[in-house]
């Protein structure tokens, strides 16, 4: 059933406290994120409520509304309702608080955060068309060296060669900065003759700058010292345009900047974001060394908690970085098969067994999603979060089901929500039983969900029922429905 968008949107809007309330919006592959003026004018209870809302994030300032796959068509409709002038990539709004460990780390975690989900669908749309020539290659339909080929590997490489520029744009919208410069900057990172320098310094080759040496590093594929970079682009820019005279700000200030920010980026911030890239990837992979399958089956139990919280977004850019250096991620790609259908299969339980027409309709369409195209967020908040149960059996199933892959050694050599139609970046052309463990998993996460919903069973949503005393004048007998209960049916 198409939904009306522009009622929901505004519906979204009055609940926030109005479009006067909203300092910024943007949207990911299923929330719409606003950042709020004023926290306390939203009406909790009347958003969650809204006919379309699958659920409410709130932290800080910001809140964030999950609308599910068509969150494109909310976002349009909401942009239609905010002032004439209003840019829809402004971010956060300037707030004076005191300075915490629990701040800082939010900051981080939303600048991180803020910054990759506009880029999920290039990585996704990339990771896919490489997946792409990668079967065709396997199966011999084009030749080795075909030039078909190598123009597929280029367009899905694109995205992740030029990641740095990509997250250079997508920064300088959430850190307020002018984008031009920081693409310029991030530019420079990946520019031939920059990498071919690079190159002849990791060979031992003396590289300097003004006498100071330059650090070997490799920034394509790479997503921190692009990101670190722009935020400290954003406060050179200010100082730059206090100190430069105004007759002068439209040649002297670009070029002071670009002097400035680039040597600084080639110098310090960029082997410093490298090495913490580095060190979030040593971190995370040597506990996967120690604990081996235990990790991904640890990883598939909290997969859905985290992406409740958002902090699934904080591994992008260890699993980019990991398959570029690699070529295969074997821990947190491997735990979200498990993870994802299991939503899918929960809610298919969901949609067997409760009573209630709207609910059964939700179920179905997030199953599909979940199971279908690897986007769990609509089965986790329209489904399973909302029912709660349901999420206690996804979590078991997740558990076995990451164990599962794990033990099978399952790794992805791309980076796609895993779910039906991108279970083959996970095929290994080498062990052709990947393939056997693979749908293994993902058939055993649906089944071990369904039967888990239902053995523990779950508070139905009630129907709601109209007597004769709610019909108004007005209603006609096509616009009144009938509900078959109106109390809340356990269902076991």
């Amino acid at each position: 059933m198409s939904k009306n968008f522009a009622a929901i949107s505004q519906s979204i809007v009055d609940a926030i406290g109005g479009p006067q309330n909203v300092a910024a919006v943007t949207h990911c592959m299923t929330r719409l994120r606003f950042v709020l003026n004023d926290e306390s004018a939203v009406d909790a209870a009347t958003l969650k409520a809204i006919s379309g809302v699958m659920g409410v994030v709130r932290n800080e300032k910001q809140c964030q509304v999950i609308i599910g796959n068509n969150v494109s068509q909310a976002y349009a409709e909401v942009l239609k309702l905010l002032p004439e002038g209003f840019s829809a990539g402004n971010n956060d709004a300037p707030v004076k608080n005191k300075i915490t460990l629990k701040r800082i780390g939010s900051g981080i975690l939303d600048a991180l955060i803020g910054t990759m989900s506009p880029l999920i669908p290039a990585i996704i749309g990339g990771s896919m068309v490489k997946l792409l020539a990668m079967i065709l290659d396997m199966t011999g339909v084009l030749g080795k060296g075909a030039s078909t080929l190598v123009i597929l590997n280029t367009i899905g490489d694109g995205a992740f060669f030029f990641l740095p520029v990509m997250v250079a744009a997508s920064a300088a919208v959430k850190f307020k900065t002018n984008m031009s410069l920081a693409i310029a900057i991030a530019g420079v990172l990946v520019h031939p003759a920059f990498i071919d320098l690079m190159a002849k310094a990791a060979q031992g080759q003396k590289v300097e700058f003004i006498g100071i040496s330059v650090t070997a590093v490799k920034y394509t594929y790479t997503v921190i010292p692009a990101l670190c970079m722009t935020w400290l682009l954003s406060y050179i820019e200010k100082w730059v345009d206090r100190i430069t005279p105004v007759v002068t700000k439209n040649f002297l200030k670009p070029m002071l900047i670009m002097l400035i920010a680039a040597p600084v980026a080639i110098m310090l911030i960029g082997p410093l974001g490298i090495w913490i890239g580095t060190g979030i990837s040593a971190a995370v992979y040597t506990v996967h060394s120690y604990l081996g399958w235990l990790s991904v089956a640890i990883m598939g139990a909290a997969w859905p908690l985290l992406v409740m919280t958002g902090m699934h977004r904080v591994f992008t850019p260890t699993i980019i970085q990991t398959i570029a250096e690699t070529g295969k991620e074997g821990m947190v790609m491997p735990s979200e098969i498990g993870a994802n259908l299991s939503l899918g299969g929960s809610s298919l339980a969901v949609a067997w067994r409760t009573k209630n027409p709207e609910l059964r309709q939700t179920a179905l369409a997030a199953a599909a999603s979940a199971i279908v195209a690897g986007i769990s967020e609509p089965a986790l908040y329209g489904v399973a979060l909302r029912l709660k149960r349901p999420l206690i059996a996804c979590l078991i199933s997740g558990f076995i089901c990451g164990g599962v892959a794990g033990l099978g050694g399952l790794a992805s050599h791309s980076m796609a929500s895993p779910g039906l139609f991108t279970s083959v970046q996970f095929f290994d052309p080498s062990n052709p039983m990947s393939i056997v463990w693979v749908a293994g998993v993902m058939i055993l996460a649906v089944v071990i969900s369904f039967f888990t919903t239902l053995l523990l069973g779950f508070e139905d949503i009630p129907v709601e029922t109209v007597t004769p005393k709610d019909i108004k004048p007005a209603d006609t007998p096509a616009s009144v429905a009938f509900a078959v209960s109106s109390g809340a049916a356990k269902s076991h």
